[in-house]
């Protein structure tokens, strides 16, 4: 498997010119934080990401992490030196709140350095992403105790945080989950039940694990108005902070599984564990939402971030690799087959769609960057809508792309692809989860189309649409097919919307894509002039810009006649 090295000119790129870093600079809650030096930031986080956490991939792929005879999870050699070095520069604690021990950035800024954390070792990376998930949940709906008890060790990350929402016959339909917590005099709650597909559910490399648990109360009604959501933790802690005795919470098994082999997917029992309210009771679902809408965000840079991976894998290989010959090739010598046109169109391919991914999950960060802080209140809600729109958008698309273009990087290598010794398979392995889990991509097909749609009487998608016209001719012909497209959603409401869904959010995404490689195409055809120094940089950016315009974007309108074909087009499968 060939190094990872942070493209930190493409991620500065992508938070400056599309994600509009400068204009949160301008936002009083930032205005004093010095994101005039972000770029020293990312190459800091780069190095750590590059030196110290990549090398660790290919062995945890390898060896995976293990159940000991104890229940404990022992994760692979050199996780949990890699982790010590990523708390001990504060990476965990980027943009959480400075009140219990964040830096205070924005969200943009802290999803770029987890995109490089990601690609270095994408199992590495969900432990402190499932953290993020927990620690934004008790910051929005924990009362002040629990947000001093809890937040400070999960934000400095020597305590790691889950979301235990999963059960046997409660999967996607989450208010099937059966889980079941009883009050208790002092205060607490006891839970019992089982929960399974826990994804760093318990490890070795925390001090404490804080597991945000849905459950039943007695007497709940049925259905997703009875879930309530407790903190439930690994060891149970004092008023004081201190920590205590075991709480009766543990491992019962591993999951063995295609790809991300180093992050422990737990079946986790609960016997009569201790835990704490969150909120009131029957609040669960809206708090569960808060927790699965950042972690959204988060698995569709799983897609971008596989994708960077297997691309520069497969420019390495391309390089190097020598097949058949060309024109010019010397006699008797073989040329390097990214010499070769379709190979090339092939490395193109992958670059364009990376940047176009990167792109999109950065304005959505952004978008919900100004929701929070921006102080005019229209313009909150107006980007809180644009947040809204795009983050299914962000997690389907982006990670159907990851799994599409480490596939291609497999193709790139040949028959050597289809082998584990080059590495190349375990890209398209570790980024095939990424469409299943935190919604599987049908769910947030039907959520753009079923809830993001209708939102204000469609003006977040009218708006963005507005926006994206009058740049280019292709991007004009996806926008004109994706209006077409929502008038007839509007118009065939049911079986017929759902039916389509899928392909609307395909389109949507491609479109959105070709607006951020339009926008690209133009800014680094200005900035080639004035920066000469940088001329290799901005004319590749033109080159894999104007490929996604020309060859990729023009498949969106052609996903028209699939969105509106309706449910009858789908017919009646037989047993």
């Amino acid at each position: 498997m060939s190094p990872y090295n942070a493209p930190l000119h493409d991620i500065a790129f992508a938070l400056r010119h599309i994600a509009g870093l400068d204009e949160l600079a301008k936002i009083p809650a930032w205005s004093e934080i010095g994101l005039d030096h972000t770029e020293d930031l990312l190459a800091e986080a780069g190095r750590l990401a590059t030196e110290v956490i990549a090398p660790t991939n290919r062995m945890g792929d390898q060896t995976g992490s293990m159940l000991d005879d104890n229940g404990d999870v022992v994760t692979p050699e050199g996780f949990r030196q890699a982790y010590q070095q990523l708390i001990g520069g504060g990476w965990t604690a980027v943009s959480a709140d400075p009140e219990h021990g964040g830096a205070g950035f924005p969200l943009v800024v802290d999803v770029a350095i987890q995109e490089m954390v990601t690609s270095a070792n994408m199992a590495f990376s969900l432990c402190p992403m499932l953290s993020q998930s927990a620690i934004g949940t008790l910051s929005a709906h924990g009362s002040h105790e629990q947000k001093h008890r809890w937040l400070p060790s999960l934000i400095s990350g020597t305590w790691t945080g889950t979301m235990l929402l999963t059960e046997p016959q409660a999967g996607s339909d989450v208010g099937a989950l059966t889980t079941r917590a009883e009050p208790q005099a002092d205060g607490t709650y006891r839970l019992w039940g089982q929960k399974i597909f826990i994804t760093w559910g318990e490890h070795d490399m925390a001090d404490n694990i804080v597991h945000c648990v849905l459950a039943r109360t007695p007497d709940a009604p049925i259905g997703t108005r009875g879930i309530s959501l407790f903190i439930v933790p690994k060891l149970l802690v004092d008023d004081s902070g201190a920590l205590g005795e075991r709480n009766a919470i543990r491992c019962i098994g591993l999951e063995h599984k295609v790809g991300i082999h180093a992050s422990p997917t737990c079946v986790m029992e609960l016997d009569g564990a201790v835990g704490e309210l969150v909120g009131e009771e029957h609040e669960g679902m809206p708090q569960m939402f808060t927790m699965m809408n950042k972690a959204r965000l988060l698995v569709g840079l799983e897609g971008l971030a596989m994708a960077e991976r297997a691309y520069q894998q497969a420019v390495a290989f391309a390089a190097e690799r020598r097949q058949g010959r060309r024109p010019d090739t010397e006699p008797g010598a073989q040329a390097p087959i990214n010499q070769h046109p379709d190979v090339r169109r092939m490395l193109l391919d992958m670059r364009a769609r990376s940047e176009a991914m990167r792109g999109l999950l950065y304005l959505n960060a952004a978008a919900a960057d100004q929701a929070a802080r921006h102080p005019d209140p229209i313009h909150r809600q107006q980007a809180r809508h644009r947040a809204e729109l795009l983050t299914p958008v962000s997690k389907a698309w982006c990670t159907d792309q990851g799994v599409e273009v480490a596939s291609m990087g497999i193709q790139v290598h040949g028959g050597m692809g289809f082998v584990e010794e080059t590495g190349a398979a375990q890209h398209w392995r570790d980024s095939r989860i990424a469409p299943i889990y935190e919604g599987t991509n049908g769910i947030q097909a039907i959520d753009l189309v079923a809830r993001k749609l209708p939102m204000d009487n469609g003006a977040p998608l009218a708006a963005l649409l507005e926006e994206m016209t009058g740049l280019d001719k292709n991007l004009d012909q996806a926008v004109g097919a994706i209006a077409e497209a929502t008038r007839w959603l509007e118009e065939h409401p049911g079986d017929d919307a759902l039916a389509g869904a899928t392909p609307f959010l395909q389109m949507l995404g491609l479109t959105v894509g070709g607006w951020i490689m339009a926008r690209a195409w133009g800014t680094a055809g200005g900035l080639e002039a004035t920066e000469p120094e940088h001329a290799d940089f901005w004319r590749a950016k033109q080159l894999s810009s104007r490929f996604y315009l020309d060859q990729i974007l023009p498949t969106a309108p052609a996903l028209l006649p699939a969105v509106t074909s309706g449910a009858s087009a789908l017919g009646k499968l037989s047993s």
